[in-house]
């Protein structure tokens, strides 16, 4: 059974929930990271979470729901070999893999429908990283991690 990490604010708490429900409908086996309700939290700590276990390598890939999916993405790319992208449309959650190998997807519980974030992490689970020339660009942005400043 593939296994996913997902986690959420208090703003992406509902859609985490639905979310999750789908992955398992789908056959996954989901590490819910929190938050557990609605009650207000800082993002940050949950992006944090699911990025650690990205960049250490216990998982491959995990999903995010916040606001907007804006401050989800900026806490998690702060972690070394996390690629963490918004996606709003079918389009850019597969260009979010097949270009930039993404291996969190950011969902936006305020800007996007239920059902349409269901779809976009279908697609982004069903997209291939295409390699190529956008290899070369993925190694550079590894490399620019690794430079100590």
């Amino acid at each position: 059974m593939k296994k996913i990490a997902i986690a959420s604010d208090h703003a992406g708490f509902e859609l985490k929930e639905k979310i999750k429900e789908f992955l398992k409908a789908q056959g996954y086996e989901v590490l819910d990271l929190g938050t557990n309700n609605t009650e207000s939290v800082d993002y940050p700590d949950y992006a944090a979470m699911l990025a650690e276990k990205i960049s250490a390598g216990e998982l491959k890939e995990g999903v995010l729901c916040c606001g907007t999916g804006i401050g989800m993405s900026i806490a998690a790319n702060k972690f070394p070999g996390v690629r963490a992208a918004v996606a709003v449309n079918e389009f850019m959650a597969q260009m979010a893999r097949e270009h930039n190998d993404a291996n969190v997807l950011c969902l936006s519980s305020r800007v996007t429908d239920p059902e349409i974030a269901k779809k976009l992490v279908d697609v982004w689970l069903n997209a291939k990283f295409e390699g190529g020339r956008h290899d070369r660009r993925v190694k550079k942005i590894i490399e620019i991690e690794k430079k100590e400043r």
